[in-house]
């Protein structure tokens, strides 16, 4: 619906969250702007990536965004596991036989029956045994008062057990604020939502261009991107791609899969999000390596030589 697009594009501008072009080039200072969405075509040009993961970490501001390179660097592994598992026992089970082949695990806590805070502890019990940072994919998108509170907050408190979370850039910069209060304390990181792996969705053109420019106000924070392709030249800025199968399709809910060598290769993302294709898979550990395997080879492939 274009007047809807229009409608939403117009009240982010009103609201300072997009910023017009004109104003980005009369601020941007001389020379390479690594806060700069790459362009689509460019990045099509280029189709090797220019630093390893491993001199990428020396580069970040943010801890958790720096621990993560170093552990995909030691582990052979740009793998992150997607736990949509809603039964407690289940997603202990399943966590500790793929934890080997996995930087990171990523959770929807709210959707785990019976939650507390011992399954928050065994995770991370299990984080250090197979050295591995946690994820909650909380998504958060409101103001800055509000995700205090649920990111401190409540039940499920993510700040005291989570490494990373996400948020969507919509409200505005008072969003990061508000979670960087308890986070940047903590040594906790943000991934912004800047593109999404569903049909249709509206993360695209000048919002994905705002989510860029707000990480880069926030480097010691902000620590990358939720995105279906490398966006910035920024090395400290991680760029994560879910839906990630062996084989391209669709799910019939929207959701558009990509192989990974298409995300890691042809996009020049970092990370591979997988969920279905290892938890539903009759050997979930056995699926996670193939997983790990076919990224770290993509990886390789698309190192400057």
């Amino acid at each position: 619906d274009v007047p809807l697009v229009a409608k939403v594009v117009s009240f982010l501008q009103s609201n300072q969250v997009i910023v017009k072009a004109e104003e980005e080039k009369k601020n941007n200072k001389k020379g390479k702007d690594d806060s700069a969405v790459v362009p689509q075509k460019q990045q099509q040009k280029v189709t090797r990536r220019s630093k390893t993961y491993v001199a990428r970490s020396s580069l970040c501001k943010n801890p958790a965004a720096k621990k993560l390179l170093q552990i995909m660097a030691e582990k052979k592994t740009n793998l992150c596991f997607s736990a949509d598992i809603t039964d407690k026992k289940r997603l202990i089970e399943v966590v500790d036989l793929v934890g080997p082949h996995i930087c990171m695990l990523k959770t929807h806590i709210d959707t785990l029956e019976g939650f507390d805070m011992e399954v928050a502890k065994q995770l991370r019990e299990l984080a250090k045994k197979h050295n591995f940072i946690i994820f909650e994919d909380r998504k958060y998108a409101d103001i800055g008062n509000t995700v205090v509170l649920q990111y401190s907050k409540g039940m499920y408190r993510p700040v005291e057990w989570a490494d990373i979370v996400n948020c969507h850039p919509l409200p505005g910069p008072g969003i990061v604020d508000g979670l960087m209060k308890n986070g940047g304390p903590a040594g906790r990181g943000l991934v912004l939502i800047a593109e999404m792996s569903s049909k249709g969705n509206l993360a695209t053109g000048p919002y994905t261009e705002a989510s860029v420019k707000m990480a880069s106000d926030y480097p010691e924070f902000v620590m990358g991107f939720i995105s279906m392709r490398k966006l910035t030249d920024n090395p400290g800025m991680i760029h994560m791609t879910p839906g990630v199968k062996l084989v391209s399709g669709t799910d019939g809910l929207g959701q558009q899969y990509k192989t990974p060598h298409s995300v890691l290769v042809d996009k020049l993302s970092d990370v591979i999000i997988v969920g279905r294709g290892i938890y539903k898979a009759e050997d979930p550990a056995k699926e996670a390596k193939k997983y790990r395997e076919a990224g770290w080879d993509a990886y390789q492939k698309s190192l400057s030589s």
